[in-house]
């Protein structure tokens, strides 16, 4: 362990004659004043949102993945990013970064993109110390998007690109809050989201993993006396009881069985055919992890508890947000193939996803 320190601290010092001097201070979301280089030119994503954010907003500034893309993955990712290195995350369960490599990466900055929380906040100040390297909080809630945007465009010098997809968040949000707004909290969509192949485990009302659900319009039918958020597991006589009329899903064995599982049979979703599997590439859409990916998944619920009010057909939104945000244009086939399970149609033996 004292050796690997020594070998750290080494390679920080070399890095510090390297690097060039810093010309501006700004400040993080956590209120967090950081001195960075007049020019970033390489950042290191410190987790998946990070990452997810970093390539949205300046891909070129990447200096790898958390993990590397899945061969499912790749094809919605533009070919220039698809072989970055896979470099381990700093944040999140079972960190995986080691702190030579990313010293190794010569980043300008660390960049977190998700809960300011103290404990994100002690981490950040303590890998800035050790590693001589700035490091950006930015805050993930799904309500600061546009404001995160603007805020990491400033510090990575993109301004105007930071502003064109800030402005398409801002017209979702309004967009949304227009159409819903005579919709009674009682006469919206009870909505009930299934993680794992069992789908037993789901994330609680008001969560970071849940909070697409509330913004789309739905009601969380996963919710506590006490308030708590964040994951948990659920009973399947709980979820008899609470009978969500719409479930979500982003498991292809859950959505698989679903319709064949006694269990299962009597919740009015399932019954009525209204279980949802969510699309993953090349991240997921409703949560895995909460980044920018869950903009497209919000227009995407949107239209499908409300219809009659977002009429646009989803092959068109879905090309449109991949263009902008994920500098790609899919084909009519990875459309399809992206899409096929998103319409809730129940799976036959033959075709599975």
């Amino acid at each position: 362990m004292r050796r690997r320190m020594l070998v750290i601290a080494a390679a920080a010092l070399a890095g510090l004659f390297a690097m060039p001097a810093y010309a501006r201070t700004v400040t993080d979301s956590a209120g967090r004043t950081i001195e960075i280089p007049d020019t970033v030119e390489r950042v290191f994503a410190a987790g998946p949102p990070a990452s997810i954010l970093l390539y949205m907003l300046a891909p070129e500034k990447m200096t790898g993945w958390p993990n590397a893309p899945k061969p499912e993955e790749r094809p919605y990712i533009a070919s220039p990013y698809r072989d970055l290195p896979a470099l381990g995350r700093l944040t999140g369960r079972g960190g995986t970064a080691n702190l030579e490599i990313v010293v190794k990466t010569k980043p300008d900055l660390i960049l977190d993109f998700g809960s300011v929380r103290d404990t994100y906040v002690s981490l950040a100040n303590n890998t800035q110390a050790q590693l001589a390297i700035p490091y950006a909080l930015i805050d993930g809630r799904l309500e600061a998007t546009a404001d995160s945007l603007r805020l990491l465009g400033r510090i990575l010098g993109v301004e105007q690109r930071a502003e064109r997809l800030a402005r398409y968040v801002d017209t979702t949000f309004a967009d949304i809050d227009r159409a819903l707004a005579d919709i009674p909290e009682d006469q919206r969509p009870r909505v009930y989201l299934a993680r794992g192949p069992d789908g037993l485990e789901t994330g609680l009302k008001g969560s970071i993993n849940t909070e697409i659900i509330e913004r789309a319009g739905g009601r969380n039918v996963a919710e506590t006396a006490d308030g708590r958020k964040g994951l948990a597991r659920a009973s399947i006589e709980q979820v008899l009881v609470a009978n969500p009329g719409w479930i979500l899903t982003w498991d292809p064995q859950f959505y698989a069985t679903v319709y064949e599982d006694p269990l299962w049979s009597g919740i009015d979703a399932v019954r009525n055919k209204r279980v949802f599997l969510s699309p993953t590439a090349p991240f997921g859409w409703i949560d895995r992890p909460p980044s920018l990916n869950r903009i497209i998944g919000l227009k995407w619920l949107a239209g499908l508890f409300y219809p009659d009010r977002f009429t646009r057909p989803l092959k068109d939104v879905t090309r449109e947000f991949y263009e902008l945000f994920y500098h790609v244009t899919p084909t009519e086939e990875e459309l399809d193939r992206l899409i096929a399970w998103s319409k809730g149609q129940p799976p036959t033996m033959k075709s599975r996803p």
